[in-house]
């Protein structure tokens, strides 16, 4: 029998005291409560004072859940997949949005695009919630050493790093994108395009060439003449640094590839033969969906001697699913790099560790490159949390529905700190614990587009684990004036059809779903 009190558990354990009135007085049994802490590796010291658990965060930019462990039988992948083997892997986690800001908003600040009515890259979170105390801030309030290396938070397009989260400044790598002499000297900056249709909004180098170098590159140099393998040798000295000072710590850890363009070592490149690639089997954008509703890659179009429109050549398209591969098991090989630290210093038996990819990415299939959508291929993340103490053989896979907002919350709850105040995620320490566990009925993720005469569009998305509605119209326009879309993944994983017309029963269903959200807000100005 357990006896339960809030954050304990009580668990009896049977002694035996002897009380000596006479030579042959027998021992008497008694039951003692020992009292047992009921968050794990939260172990109670001598004084009294728990020691909390580090937390190292390993976020990476435009992830797609194409990873060993998620059973893509062509990634080389041994890193993740070896940390997949002892923590819990999310079949079903979802990003709040497909593109990079308002998605790392949603992870650090437990708050969705449409709470704060921020969907574009250049507005920062502050200017609508000023009081949020971000995922960096709360854990460093409750004594934790914070620190941002890589890209966590979005900085560029006019936005900025957030000062407050960190004990110390953020730290992110300097150096060309490319390693070759040619692709550096072409090197330029480009906003992405807001709703990922057309080209984007250009910021031409002197000379007025494209402002965009190569998509991708291969160069046999070592793995930190690129950017990543520099974060990964600053990842290492910094966990160094946090084993001398043996206070807890969070460590984020923001990896930029895969994320365009495609630049890895040439070894990496090597471990995979192109011609065994598979291209997208459906390369059309679904039937009957809204003109606005795909994007046709603008992001990547901007890229040196990419086409500006149309179907991309297979052997482009084979080259670039190559290169978004190769630059994977580059990210992947430096993610290990870090994680092989963490367990040399003896660091991970008392470490909480997570994969996050901010949203996925499309590879050709309807017709579409990049991110920026509201479907399945841009929208499911990898997400992975591996607790201390587990090892090799430990891990489990959940299908329960999670979305970024409610990693915050969960990793609040599994270190031992008070649960945010008003936020929109919700714990899942209930399924790393038993990954049979349920948690959301549905996932809810957006994206802004410009529809009809230059219209302000939103399409909020209801996933459920067969089907997803997408109801696309003006912030605060009445609901019958949207146009709908629905996908059952039951029968059409592709997403070939839309069907909102065919099955108004589901519809009717998940907009009773879609009400159960406050209506969204229009983006900030």
């Amino acid at each position: 029998m357990n006896y339960h009190c809030p954050g304990v558990i009580l668990r009896p354990v049977q002694v035996c005291i002897p009380f000596h009135s006479g030579p042959t007085m027998p021992s008497i049994p008694f039951v003692i409560l020992v009292l047992c802490c009921s968050l794990p590796f939260a172990n109670f010291a001598v004084g009294g004072d728990p020691q909390r658990p580090n937390v190292l965060m390993i976020c990476v930019d435009d992830l797609k859940p194409v990873l060993g462990c998620y059973s893509d039988m062509q990634a080389r992948t041994p890193a993740l997949d070896r940390l997949a083997a002892r923590g819990v892997l999310f079949r079903s986690a979802y990003c709040n949005q497909a593109v990079c800001s308002p998605s790392r908003n949603a992870l650090l600040t437990s708050l969705r695009p449409q709470t704060l009515g921020i969907y574009d890259l250049a507005t920062n979170f502050r200017r609508a919630a000023p009081s949020a105390v971000t995922l960096g801030q709360h854990f460093r309030r409750h004594g934790y050493h914070t620190e941002s290396l890589g890209k966590i938070f979005h900085v560029g397009h006019g936005n900025q790093d957030d000062a407050d989260s960190w004990s110390v400044p953020g730290w992110r790598p300097k150096g060309s994108a490319y390693a070759l002499p040619e692709n550096a000297a072409d090197q330029a900056t480009v906003a992405e395009p807001k709703s990922g249709r057309g080209s984007g909004k250009k910021k031409a180098k002197a000379g007025g060439n494209d402002p965009k170098g190569a998509a991708w590159e291969s160069a046999d140099v070592p793995d930190n003449q690129y950017a990543d393998g520099k974060i990964a040798d600053e990842a290492i000295l910094r966990l160094q640094s946090a084993k001398e000072r043996g206070t807890p710590f969070l460590l984020a850890v923001g990896f930029l590839k895969p994320h365009l363009p495609f630049v890895a070592p040439q070894k990496y490149w090597d471990l995979y033969d192109p011609a065994v690639l598979p291209l997208a089997g459906i390369q059309t954008p679904p039937e009957g969906a809204p003109a606005w509703a795909p994007q046709f890659g603008g992001e990547l179009r901007n890229y040196r001697n990419m086409p500006r429109e149309g179907t991309l050549p297979a052997e482009l398209q084979r080259t670039l699913i190559h290169g978004y591969y190769a630059a994977m098991s580059y990210m992947d090989a430096q993610a290990g790099r870090v994680l092989a630290e963490l367990e040399r210093l003896e660091l991970d038996d008392n470490t909480i560790v997570v994969l996050w990819g901010d949203h996925g990415w499309h590879l050709g299939d309807h017709g579409m490159w990049c991110k920026h959508t509201n479907y399945e291929q841009a929208a499911r993340i990898p997400l992975i949390v591996a607790l201390p103490g587990t090892g090799d053989g430990d891990g489990a896979a959940t299908e329960a529905i999670v979305e970024s907002v409610d990693v915050y919350p969960t990793l609040a709850e599994l270190s031992g700190l008070p649960a945010p105040a008003d936020v929109d995620g919700r714990s899942f320490a209930a399924v790393v614990k038993n990954p049979q566990a349920p948690h959301r009925e549905h996932a809810i993720h957006v994206y802004p587009r410009s529809g009809p005469a230059g219209k302000p569009l939103l399409g909020r998305a209801i996933r459920t684990p067969t089907h997803r509605l997408v109801e696309w119209k003006t912030p605060g326009a009445p609901s019958d004036s949207a146009e709908l879309e629905l996908y059952d993944y039951s029968t059409d994983p592709l997403e070939t059809r839309n069907l909102a017309k065919l099955q108004p029963e589901v519809v009717a269903q998940l907009r009773r779903l879609l009400r159960e959200h406050p209506e969204a807000k229009p983006q900030l100005k």
